[in-house]
């Protein structure tokens, strides 16, 4: 293996473990949401940790560059890392701002039950989980369900945004709950776009073709592949 084939790899395997780590905030901050606050000091830990692997990735990029003649392919996954990198390292942050958000809704219990917040929290956590996935696995197959996910999440979540409000104008006591709330589910939403954004950095690593202001629903992506 060539020094440029192992600076690649190592930049693939720093991709794949600053997306583990953001699966980790999210499950996290799901936990704090639909449980109780959480000790945040591990969530600190690893928020340091994406921080510091988001570097990384800028360094490892840069060296590529000014050491190598990267060919198109190659030109390709170097340019989406770098900006993969800068999604995902907003995911974690976005992940400690939900955990934050969660220790100021005190009826959090009786709203999260009532809207069906669990559901959406967990489409969360899985287009997390997915988005890690295509990473590793380059699949067009779910690429094109992260972006599936994405449009849903985005729906539900404006749904359920829509009732709390409602909820806060009939009871004036919900609405410091309530607003903590809403800014928490619009921090998901935010999770789930920056997924969608990671799954079109690896569409175009692997197709040559930015889709990123197309409609989704008419990209050839076959899913049943």
């Amino acid at each position: 293996m060539t020094h440029f084939e192992m600076e690649l790899e190592k930049l693939k395997n720093v991709i794949i473990k600053i997306g583990t780590l953001a699966v980790s905030q999210v499950g996290e901050s799901v936990k704090a949401l639909l449980f109780e606050p959480i000790e945040g000091k591990e969530v600190k830990k690893t928020e340091i940790k994406i921080d510091k692997l988001d570097v990384k990735i800028d360094e490892i990029c840069q060296s590529i560059f000014a050491l190598q003649q990267p060919v198109a392919s190659d030109l390709r996954f170097i340019m989406a890392s770098m900006q993969i990198s800068n999604e995902i390292e907003r995911i974690g942050d976005l992940a400690v701002s939900v955990i934050k958000r969660a220790k100021n809704i005190k009826e959090k219990h009786d709203l999260i039950t009532k809207f069906e917040i669990g559901d959406l929290a967990k489409e969360v956590e899985l287009i997390t989980a997915k988005t890690n996935e295509c990473l590793s696995t380059l699949d067009e197959k779910t690429i094109a369900e992260i972006l599936t996910l994405n449009k849903n999440i985005k729906t539900k979540g404006d749904e359920i945004i829509d009732h709390i409000i409602d909820e806060m104008k009939s009871h004036s006591k919900v609405v410091v709950s309530g607003t903590n709330l809403v800014i928490a589910l619009k921090h998901l939403e935010r999770i789930s776009d920056h997924c969608s954004n990671v799954a079109e950095y690896v569409y175009f690593m692997v197709n040559a073709k930015i889709i990123k202001h197309e409609k989704h629903d008419d990209l050839n992506i076959n899913l049943d592949k």
